[in-house]
């Protein structure tokens, strides 16, 4: 579990390190990846907690999911239609319930180990 903890970590610092800016037109598609990626990123911290993780499952999730997502955004832009928003809504909703699993796992594992 301190490996995505510190990979996130090292993100963040060298992110505030290193400032490079991303041209207007390619903004949606990385925020569509972005999302993307932490919706992967979380489900596997939920796999971890869950003792059920398996990083090939985790690294054919990541790389699937962002490289769908971006793909969805550019065939949009391409179509005129904003198809990029289906990802961001179906990204979103799996990245909340990823949430609410971790702190129910958490706070099960809490509540059991007090009494």
């Amino acid at each position: 579990m301190w490996l995505p903890i510190l990979g996130l970590i090292v993100g963040l610092i060298l992110g505030s390190i290193f400032t490079f800016q991303i041209p207007v037109f390619y903004a949606k598609y990385l925020g569509v990846a972005l999302l993307a990626g932490l919706d992967s990123v979380f489900g596997g911290i939920k796999a971890v907690m869950d003792d059920s993780f398996d990083s090939t499952i985790l690294l054919t999730g990541f790389f699937t999911n962002t490289l769908l997502a971006a793909f969805l955004a550019y065939v949009g832009d391409r179509l005129g239609v904003e198809l990029y928003l289906a990802a961001v809504f179906a990204f979103g909703v799996r990245l909340f319930q990823n949430l609410a699993g971790i702190r129910r796992i958490i706070v099960l594992k809490r509540t059991t180990n007090e009494r």
